[in-house]
């Protein structure tokens, strides 16, 4: 088995509306996954029939080697859901909740490793959990979550509503307890340095279709920001392979390229500027940069195309 997760032609309809479309996803075994796009892009809809919470339209899902209709209990019980806001009873202490948990999974729980993410975040067992901080909940829930050592643990927004101490030791703790256990991680979340700093792969929905899935430190590389210098009002602008976005701001055009190469330096020397200059952009710039294009010529990153939408591998075309 070489992915955790693999989807083929995953698609969802609610009535005449396409949410998830077409959509073939391959999550690498102890790989930590970014699943990104804006809001509506159908990231929670993919995770809730990754979870078989909502039925699909057609397609079909593979958890750790099996089927999802058909899973096994042993192996369900191999996969972990964390979702945002970190749902647990408040009225119940740390302790009750840890037993509560274990009930569920009496052959795999991992006491030990409980008690050591407690430890280390200074959360008493007999403290309520109602009485606790919004970080201090978010590390209780992750530490219930990993206690019966899964090998698949999928995230949906968990540092959501945490201040940056907390979202920042809350990523420690992930890393640290999850990720050096060979796990596979599967991270949705709407702030994307905490992505650009824990996932070594993204995966990108636009308007329900996955547009890229690649590694991270590919397409923050690929993504570019070329600008221009011109005596005056910048000249007409006709396009070049791999354009996601061109605008003017005064004297300069400002533009978005995927694979700045020989073929679109011609095309920018071009146009005869006083200056230019291309500059790479982190994580969280490309990613606004891209999702803002055009829908109609995104370049696409990795073997991602929906049916009828043809692939152009690992490098950006129009």
């Amino acid at each position: 088995m070489t992915d955790a997760i693999v989807t083929e032609r995953l698609t969802k309809y609610y009535e005449s509306r396409c949410v998830v479309n077409g959509l073939n996803l391959h999550v690498p075994v102890g790989s930590v996954y970014g699943f990104l796009g804006r809001n509506g892009a159908g990231k929670s809809t993919t995770i809730k029939m990754l979870l078989g919470m909502v039925q699909p339209s057609y397609g079909r899902v593979e958890l750790l080697g099996f089927e999802l209709a058909a899973l096994p209990p042993a192996v369900r019980g191999r996969i972990a859901y964390l979702a945002e806001g970190h749902a647990l009873y408040g009225w119940m202490t740390v302790a009750e909740a840890a037993r509560f948990a274990r009930a569920f999974h009496p052959d795999r729980w991992n006491q030990p490793l409980l008690d050591q993410v407690l430890e280390h975040f200074e959360i008493p067992l007999r403290a309520k959990i109602r009485r606790l901080s919004n970080g201090q909940r978010a590390n209780i829930a992750l530490a219930l979550a990993i206690a019966p050592d899964p090998d698949l643990l999928i995230l949906d927004d968990p540092t959501l509503g945490l201040d940056t101490v907390a979202r920042h030791d809350f990523l420690l703790s992930m890393i640290h307890l999850v990720q050096r256990q060979g796990r596979t991680i599967l991270f949705s979340s709407h702030i994307l340095a905490d992505v650009e700093r824990v996932a070594d792969r993204i995966g990108i929905l636009v308007d329900g279709v996955l547009r890229v899935d690649c590694p991270t430190d590919r397409f923050k590389e690929a993504v570019n920001k070329v600008v221009l210098e011109f005596a005056g009002r910048p000249p007409a602008f006709a396009g070049c392979l791999g354009l996601v976005q061109a605008w003017e701001v005064g004297r300069r055009l400002e533009l978005i390229i995927v694979d700045f190469g020989p073929e679109q330096r011609r095309v920018v020397e071009g146009l005869a500027p006083l200056s230019w200059d291309v500059t790479g952009l982190n994580l969280e710039d490309a990613f606004v940069a891209y999702t803002r294009g055009s829908r109609r010529s995104l370049p696409i990153f990795g073997n991602v195309a929906a049916e009828g939408t043809e692939s152009t591998g690992d490098r950006g075309a129009a």
